[in-house]
């Protein structure tokens, strides 16, 4: 395999099942360093296992993952995996958890007290049980423990989930701040929002890494957006696929190839509908990627 000077992760043709199932099935993927590359998908395309065996706790059926020029396991001192609901014990308290980490990486640092500071936890929780904890509360540990890691490689299994937006741009500002100093970041998620943190988006659906670019390239090959309110129903005639989506802002579909934009907004508003066409936004990003193109 062929790794460039600036590779974090290099993935190609990835293999990995279970009882004969692939849940990975020729998957590729890049990742460089001084970047944050986020896997965005579904639930259930296979991120997390992705991350794991590029962390090396889990090894592929079939295919090559290098880890700054090695193998996973050979390079495992110099990443980072926080996974999430799947490294706290419950029963230890977080101050207990801290320490028992603390010991299980040669790079460990005490910076997850900055971290928590960062992200408003409540110090006085460090003495309770984890299990006791909700969810926010475990997530924000989990990323205290995992970016207080002396590593050039971050991996993170949706670090977003179950936090409150300030708490979202709390911890992309923390993350864009490890890509400023040349470490690389890798994390999944099925947010949109955190595109906007990306240098690089890997669309990730069942059928693998489907697209991998900056935001704005993946956004530039999305249709037009047709976006409707009031009486639909005649909407998926006139979208791509006949797929309607809905969101806060009505329902939508995609421009199909070659339809005039005038005559689906007469056709469409001849019928009652609201209707306007405008470009992509990031969630349209994630609709088109993993269900339409």
């Amino acid at each position: 395999m062929t790794v460039s000077a600036d590779a974090a992760v290099r993935v190609r043709d990835l293999r990995k099942g279970f009882g004969g199932e692939h849940v990975l099935d020729g998957v590729d993927l890049d990742a460089e360093r001084g970047e944050v590359t986020v896997l965005l998908g579904p639930n259930g395309a296979g991120k997390t296992l992705l991350l794991s065996c590029v962390a090396g706790g889990l090894h592929p059926d079939a295919g090559d993952v290098s880890v700054f020029g090695e193998s996973p396991s050979a390079a495992r001192a110099d990443l980072t995996f926080g996974l999430q609901d799947g490294m706290l014990v419950p029963q230890l308290t977080g101050r207990e958890n801290v320490a028992f980490f603390r010991d299980l990486h040669p790079g460990a640092t005490d910076r997850w007290r900055d971290v928590l500071t960062e992200l408003d936890f409540d110090e006085d929780a460090l003495d309770r049980e984890v299990r006791d904890y909700s969810g926010g509360m475990k997530r924000k540990l989990e990323l205290a423990i995992t970016l207080a890691v002396d590593a050039p490689l971050v991996l993170l299994d949706e670090p977003t989930a179950a936090l409150d937006m300030t708490a979202v741009e709390t911890v992309h500002s923390l993350l864009a701040d490890r890509a400023a100093d040349g470490d690389a970041v890798v994390l999944s998620s099925h947010l949109p929002v955190d595109a906007d943190l990306a240098d690089s988006v890997a669309v990730v659906t069942e059928r693998g890494v489907v697209a991998q670019d900056d935001p704005e390239t993946l956004r530039s090959a999305v249709p037009p957006v047709v976006r409707a309110h009031g009486p639909v129903d005649g909407l998926a005639e006139h979208v791509r696929d006949g797929r309607v989506f809905r969101g806060d802002d009505g329902r939508r579909g995609f421009l199909p190839d070659g339809a005039d934009r005038d005559a689906v907004v007469d056709a469409l508003a001849a019928d009652g509908v609201d209707v306007r066409i405008t470009d992509p936004t990031v969630s349209d990003l994630f609709d088109y990627h993993v269900h339409v193109a």
